[in-house]
């Protein structure tokens, strides 16, 4: 009895398979990577009418006709309970975004200066600025998965980073820098880099750039990669 129950469920599971689109059956077996590796990421503006894509990299801030008096300066960034609060406190150049469920005040300029209110998050640099008349500083805000990258691109100016969670590593031809949770990093004007997200956790982080306002944000270069990052 046993046997030839035994076979009845065989068939059954034979018919099933049979009846079961293909679609679905491929549906119900696990990726090994978890999920598609996000690549040539680059960061964009999101109109305010859109809803922004889960990962990826986003431009959250802009100030234009800044004007530095030094060859470099640092990126100040504190953090706020609410956006009133972070407004009553930014300057004339300072930025003001909300993510994370708190508002986000930066600003720029030396070392020492001590932008009011909030809480002290991080000093990032020195920046080495390009000599321009003026300058636009750019803030974006990224969501990124273990194994994301982005494209290989320069920027005419120095960029800087704080990592809110996770691990990110950048290579550039000096060689690759990993940077976690709490800490920061910044990089000189048209210097060619990938960016990878590292370890095994969710990458959310802030990054700058403040570029001449007469070119582009950002190019993509054609320089090749060693792949250090991802060894």
């Amino acid at each position: 009895m046993a046997k030839i129950l035994f076979i009845g469920q065989l068939v059954l599971f034979g018919i099933t398979l049979q009846l079961m689109p293909m679609g679905n059956l491929r549906a119900q077996v696990p990726s090994v990577s978890g999920h598609d590796h996000l690549s040539e990421v680059a960061c964009v503006d999101v109109p305010s009418d859109e809803k922004r894509a889960q990962f990826g990299c986003f431009n959250v801030g802009t100030v234009t006709g800044l004007r530095f008096g030094q060859a470099s300066i640092y990126w100040h960034l504190r953090a706020f309970p609410n956006r009133k609060a972070a407004e009553a406190a930014k300057s004339a150049g300072g930025i003001v975004v909300e993510e994370d469920g708190q508002a986000w005040l930066s600003e720029f300029g030396p070392r020492d200066m001590a932008p009011p209110g909030g809480k002290a998050i991080a000093v990032i640099g020195p920046l080495q600025l390009p000599v321009a008349k003026r300058y636009v500083a750019v803030l974006s805000y990224a969501v990124m998965r273990p194994g994301d990258s982005s494209r290989v691109h320069t920027h005419p100016g120095p960029e800087g980073w704080y990592v809110l969670a996770g691990e990110q590593c950048l290579e550039t031809p000096s060689g690759a820098t990993r940077t976690r949770a709490g800490e920061t990093a910044a990089v000189g004007p048209n210097i060619p880099m990938e960016l990878t997200v590292t370890g095994a956790t969710l990458r959310r982080a802030f990054a700058l750039v403040i570029h001449d306002s007469t070119r582009a944000r950002g190019l993509p270069s054609d320089w090749k990669p060693s792949g250090a990052c991802r060894r």
